[in-house]
């Protein structure tokens, strides 16, 4: 008992590498470390204005999303599932990774990070995450694309001669992805997923129903009713109360909304993760289809909890559509997979 108390200490003190698994996400970051999953946060940081100090991160920033006065700024670094602005998302790794070792050390560790990332970032895009990380303390850096690691998360075996395909709509992107033999086979990334989602909401709001929303109302009503079919099988949500002032008159409003009305003003983003799914398939080799009809389609990323997306996308491509376990956490798991096994993933990029 006395020798583990002792080796805990000496670890938090002298501990002088840690590895980290970081799925750096539009919406939401996600950092494991030893299997687990330490860090759980709103992709947000809270800057001062003037000296560009940071003041919060994470859900403590996002409360004060939408709510600042003129002294503090609240950013979401990543747009579109790429770096916006490069010095907050180096501030925001730094506060989240602050947020893995809350004890205090003697040093700070040496850091081994996996990183995953849009399969349709450029070069300039990846050199900006390998800078940030860098600046954020990580010493040995391997970045993952992000379908790749969603398809380790979901438990696939990425390395079998065998075609899997992926569709992880995230916040910024939906990443779409034949793979086999530890590489992506044909891909798609388009900037179309989540947030778009909510500005689809946002705009039917004031458009049918007068009622300015903000950008958190818009997405709480994505999450209460969202809903990618009109008649969705099995139980239906409830109606979901909207307050909000009146875009004329300014005089406050209470707007019933029900999922029928969000799968309508959807209609126009998820036809084109359709197409975007679809064109996919077009480039894939007939072996490697041949497996997708045989293995079913994942789906995985936020986008994923959209009520009935997966037998939408079952009814219009003919082929078995699954809803991985946990959506949300499936790059996350991979990231952090890859992380035990970088001398065996050859994929990983340096």
């Amino acid at each position: 008992m006395r020798m583990s108390f002792l080796k805990n200490v000496f670890s938090n003190f002298f501990s002088l590498k840690q590895e980290l698994a970081i799925d750096l996400g539009t919406a939401n970051t996600i950092i494991i470390c030893d299997d687990e999953i330490i860090v759980n946060e709103p992709s947000v940081v809270a800057l001062d204005r003037h000296t560009d100090v940071m003041k919060a991160v994470g859900g403590k920033a996002k409360l004060m999303y939408e709510k600042t006065n003129d002294k503090i700024r609240v950013i979401r670094p990543l747009r579109d599932g790429v770096i916006a602005d490069f010095n907050a998302c180096e501030q925001m790794m730094r506060g989240l990774i602050k947020m893995v070792h809350k004890g205090k050390r003697l040093f700070s560790p040496s850091l081994r990070m996996v990183i995953g990332v849009p399969s349709g970032s450029t070069e300039v895009e990846l050199r900006a995450v390998r800078d940030s990380a860098e600046h954020a303390g990580g010493r040995d850096i391997f970045l993952l694309y992000e379908p790749m690691a969603a398809a380790i998360g979901v438990g696939i075996d990425v390395n079998a001669p065998e075609g899997n395909m992926i569709v992880d709509i995230g916040g910024g992107t939906t990443e779409i992805a034949v793979l086999s033999l530890g590489g992506i086979v044909s891909n798609n990334s388009i900037k179309m997923a989540g947030d778009d989602f909510t500005n689809d909401i946002q705009e039917y709001m004031s458009r049918q129903h007068n009622v300015r929303v903000s950008e958190r109302m818009a997405e709480r009503i994505k999450i209460a009713v969202g809903a990618a079919l009109t008649d969705l099988p099995g139980e239906a949500p409830e109606d979901y109360v909207v307050y909000g002032p009146n875009r004329i008159t300014a005089m406050p409003m209470e707007v019933p909304v029900c999922y029928q009305e969000i799968a309508h003003c959807l209609e126009k983003s998820i036809a084109r993760i359709e197409q975007a799914v679809i064109s996919a398939l077009e480039h894939t080799p007939p072996e490697l289809y041949a497996d997708i009809v045989k293995n079913g389609i994942w789906l995985t990323g936020g986008g994923a909890l959209l009520r009935g997306i997966d037998k939408r996308l079952t009814d219009k491509i003919n082929i078995p559509f699954h809803v991985a376990k946990d959506p949300l956490l499936c790059v996350a798991r991979g990231t952090g997979i890859a992380l035990k096994n970088v001398e065996n993933f050859t994929f990983l990029m340096r």
